[in-house]
This record gives structure tokens, sequence and C-alpha cells, in this order.
């Protein structure tokens, strides 16, 4: 069994000049391979235009069954320390904005895949993934 917690912070910013942008997501995931390990579901919200913002997201997962699909953790319980599982985060963005009313809808994706270490030295620290 596997339980995680984690806080996932991005950067949204709204270029435009003349118009808010409305922001939704799909949930966020956590995969090993293709096993989903957590999960968390961002808030939606309206940006307002020129301007930017921090998104908070907690993606969790709680006694999740491995099943053997991690024999990383197996191998290496007597050295934490030296355990690095990789990762993948992923989620959709969606943005909509109405320019003219709601005569005019322009919708804006982002599909969203950063790769992550998760190391057993640097558990409980801040991990920068500007470079992934």
């Amino acid at each position: 069994m596997f339980s995680l917690n984690s806080t996932v912070k991005i950067s949204y910013r709204n270029p435009a000049t003349f118009f808010a942008v409305h922001v939704t997501s799909t949930p966020w995931e956590l995969h090993y391979f293709q096993l989903k390990i957590a999960s968390g579901q961002m808030k939606k919200f309206t940006q307002s235009r020129k301007s930017q913002r921090k998104v908070v997201t907690i993606v969790k997962g709680s006694q999740v069954p491995l099943y053997g699909g991690i024999p990383v953790l197996v191998a290496s319980r007597e050295h934490l320390n030296t355990i690095a599982v990789p990762l993948n985060l992923t989620f959709v963005m969606r943005s909509r904005a109405y320019i003219l009313g709601r005569l005019v809808k322009t919708k804006f994706y982002g599909r969203i895949r950063c790769s992550v270490t998760l190391r057993g030295n640097k558990l409980g620290k801040a991990l920068n993934l500007t470079d992934s």
C-alpha cells in the first residue's frame, strides 16, 4: 500500500488586453508508468485581463494498492535515501474566453505532462519543475 500527499503550484498568466478567461482543468494525476498513484482537482477560477496568479492544488493518494507495481520500493526498504521513482504529472488546462459577450467564445486547451523523480533523500522538500 502506498500513500502520497503533495502540493503542486503553478503560475497562470492571462496576457489578453480586453477579456477575462474562465479556467478549469481535468483532475491532476500522478502516474508511475500506467499505474495512477495520486490525484487532485484544481478549483475553477476567472482570471482578469493582464494579470497572473499562483494556482495551488493538493495531489493526494491514500492507501493505493501496488500489487508489485513498483519493485524499486520493495528492494530498498532498508535504504530509503537511495530510492528514485519516476512519476508523471498529467492534466489538461481548459481556458474559455467570452470576447463579445457570449457571441464569440474562444477555447484554449493546454495538455501538461511533467516528469517528476521522487527521491528518498528529498522527501518533504520543494522540487522545482521549471526545467522539466
